[in-house]
């Protein structure tokens, strides 16, 4: 045989593989290239802005969190001192109607805690 080849049940001639290049339009190239790069653009924006949310929440949670720790400082010191904070009171004589807010120990929608730190100094 000469340099044709049998493969399958078909001859196959020697030369380039792959597929042929297409004559394609530089412009129409271009164009899609212009766009491909515009919504990688808007991609990447759309990604930062998810992100930057998510930093925001997280700090707010870490605010929030903050202030519940500080207000637990706050107890123990009361409580170091001999005085019990009206909150521990609250907990401890089930007393919810007094302060419904400080017997929770879930994150508020908002975020953020409120602290009897003024009701603190109760004897």
């Amino acid at each position: 045989m000469d340099d044709s080849k049998m493969v399958g049940g078909k001859v196959k001639k020697p030369g380039k593989r792959g597929r042929k290049p297409a004559k394609i339009d530089l412009k129409a190239k271009l164009e899609r290239s212009r766009q491909s790069a515009r919504e990688c653009r808007a991609r990447k924006k759309l990604r930062y802005q998810y992100l930057e949310e998510l930093v925001s929440s997280k700090e707010r949670a870490i605010c929030a969190l903050r202030e519940e720790l500080e207000m637990y400082k706050q107890w123990c010191t009361a409580m170091d001192q001999g005085k019990i904070p009206s909150e521990i009171k609250a907990l401890l004589t089930g007393d919810d109607q007094k302060t419904p807010q400080s017997t929770s120990t879930k994150t508020p929608k908002n975020g953020k805690y409120s602290t009897g730190i003024s009701q603190n100094k109760s004897a």
